[in-house]
């Protein structure tokens, strides 16, 4: 299969400086006209000042600079890349994270690649791999849909930790935009038992219930044999067995981890808000909580609130979840937010004017003392959160309890909705 040279070039080209320039923060538009018709070499050494410093990357722009269009030497090339991915996710280095290198191979081998046949594509599983994990690498709108960036901020330790570890969650910097097409590939899956192990281990724990059971009576007549001198004789002649009083049922450690009175939860005000510089959902926020420094928070509600709207606005905010980073900036807090049932309106809680800034949100009933840090291991916000909402009248509420500052309730303009 032939491709011409003159249409793909200027195409390639052009998702080339996209790619590079959304990875660096460069204008795009700078690099237009003449230098779109150059080779992949000199495109990129326009682009990547450190180019000649770093061989590694240099190996693989060379790599697809010679990329020919010639089917049997596409093949060939294709089969030597396969190989070299056997052992590894990216081209370059030995992490996760997709490399310049990655994005200027992929968008190189990007039209030959989606015209093989099934077959074809076959024979190439370790490269087919990559080209999938590259594509997916790019999220539309520079990010994860905003309920699940939510979500992140909640569980931010965690989620983070599990990124680096899975090469099956693609959550990467790189983002294409709409400019190409993706590639369908067609995965593994998972197949259950067969039925008949399945009824197989369910037999042998049947079995192996019916000899504890046994075990278990035979117990019970040993005990009840040995406590027949315990017994107290009324006048008549009847014994009466003494039933020995049990203690009181312990109360369950999991209830500790779903009271709010874990959450430090404070009014705040917040005095400047910006985009955050590489993620299209996202917004910065710097806040004030009382204390001599601002508190510095990341949020999904670029979609939702411009950062105009945001400032000087008064806000909820978990102060004691852990700090962690949510793509290269620090958040320190977690700005409660109600949203719709579709989550088509998400807004932060309200707190009343005549609220202090600093001030912790109190809950009748729950005077516990709340945690320094939350631990993200024992999940206890994924405890807590199912259990915040507005009521009918949209009073922000933990089991029906209002969120109490001084001035009043913590209020939302969205009735019945889930606090997160």
């Amino acid at each position: 299969m032939a491709i011409s040279t003159q249409s793909v070039v200027p195409s390639r080209n052009q998702l080339i400086v996209s790619a590079l320039c959304k990875r660096l923060n460069l204008e795009s538009k700078n690099f237009q006209g003449d230098i779109l018709q150059k080779d992949i070499k000199s495109l990129c050494a326009s682009i990547l000042t450190t180019l000649e410093s770093n061989g590694e990357v240099m190996k693989w722009i060379e790599f697809a600079e010679n990329f020919s269009v010639d089917s049997e030497a596409c093949l060939k090339a294709l089969n030597e890349l396969n190989g070299c991915l056997a052992s590894k996710s990216v081209l370059v280095g030995e992490g996760l994270t997709p490399s310049e290198a990655d994005i200027i191979v992929f968008l190189a081998l990007y039209s030959y690649v989606k015209g093989l046949s099934d077959s074809d594509r076959e024979e190439l599983p370790h490269l087919m791999r990559w080209m999938d994990y590259i594509q997916w690498s790019s999220v539309p709108d520079g990010g994860v849909p905003s309920e699940i960036l939510l979500l992140i901020e909640l569980t931010s330790s965690l989620i983070f930790e599990v990124v680096k570890v899975a090469d099956i969650i693609p959550f990467n910097k790189e983002d294409f935009g709409k400019t190409f097409e993706q590639i369908l590939i067609e995965k593994d899956t998972f197949e259950p038992p067969a039925s008949k192990n399945v009824e197989k281990v369910e037999t042998d724990s049947n079995a192996k219930k019916a000899v504890q059971d046994k075990k278990d009576a035979n117990s019970v007549e040993k005990g009840s044999s040995s406590n027949k001198n315990a017994n107290a004789i009324k006048g008549d002649g009847q014994v009466v067995i003494e039933k020995k009083k049990l203690p009181e049922k312990v109360a369950d450690e999991k209830d500790k981890d779903i009271s709010v009175s874990l959450l430090k939860i404070q009014v705040g005000l917040i005095r400047k808000a910006w985009k955050h510089p590489s993620a299209d959902s996202l917004l910065v926020e710097e806040i004030d909580t009382g204390d001599a420094k601002l508190r510095q928070v990341v949020s999904g509600l670029a979609k939702y609130c411009s950062p105009d709207e945001l400032t000087n606005r008064r806000v909820v905010l978990i102060t004691n979840v852990k700090p962690g980073k949510l793509r290269d900036i620090m958040s320190e807090g977690l700005v409660l937010c109600a949203s719709s049932e579709d989550h088509s309106v998400v807004e932060p809680l309200i707190a009343p004017e005549g609220a202090k800034v600093g001030e912790c949100i109190s809950f009748s009933g729950h005077e516990g003392k709340p945690e320094d840090v939350l631990n993200p291991k024992k999940k206890q916000l994924e405890k807590i959160t199912p259990h915040l909402f507005t009521d009918d009248k949209g009073v922000a509420t933990f089991k029906g309890i209002p969120f109490m500052t001084s001035a009043g309730p913590c209020t939302s303009s969205i009735p019945k909705a889930s606090i997160k």
